[in-house]
């Protein structure tokens, strides 16, 4: 009859350490590669959707000026035909005010970028 001392070296042989060595490299890459990987989509999905968020909320919030701008009365009495009318003069705010907001969110980025790279 074999000793317990027999079987565990007969299980311990060199091919079946071989196939353990195998098996925890396997698993020790896939910790260290596809767990980082959905991770990384995870981080990216939410900054996605943040984004999209952030963006749908600045045009909203420009439409909203514009609308009230347009309800000014000294920029659209149309009831004066001898006054000037500043019809135009709405659009072109909420113009410059968006393109300053995307000015601020590039320096922002730009900023953050560069200091990353320290």
């Amino acid at each position: 009859m074999p000793s317990a001392a027999n079987r565990a070296l007969r299980r311990t042989g060199p091919a079946e350490q071989a196939y353990e060595l195998k098996d925890l490299v396997v698993d020790y890459a896939k910790q260290e590669t596809v767990q980082p990987l959905r991770n990384l989509g995870r981080y990216f999905g939410y900054g996605l959707a943040g984004a999209a968020s952030l963006g749908a909320g600045v045009i909203f919030l420009l439409l909203a000026l514009l609308r009230g701008l347009q309800r000014l009365q000294f920029l659209n009495d149309v009831r004066r035909p001898e006054a000037t009318s500043f019809t135009w003069a709405p659009y072109l705010i909420v113009m410059v005010v968006g393109v300053g907001v995307a000015y601020g969110f590039l320096r922002t980025l730009i900023k953050l970028s560069k200091k990353g790279q320290r």
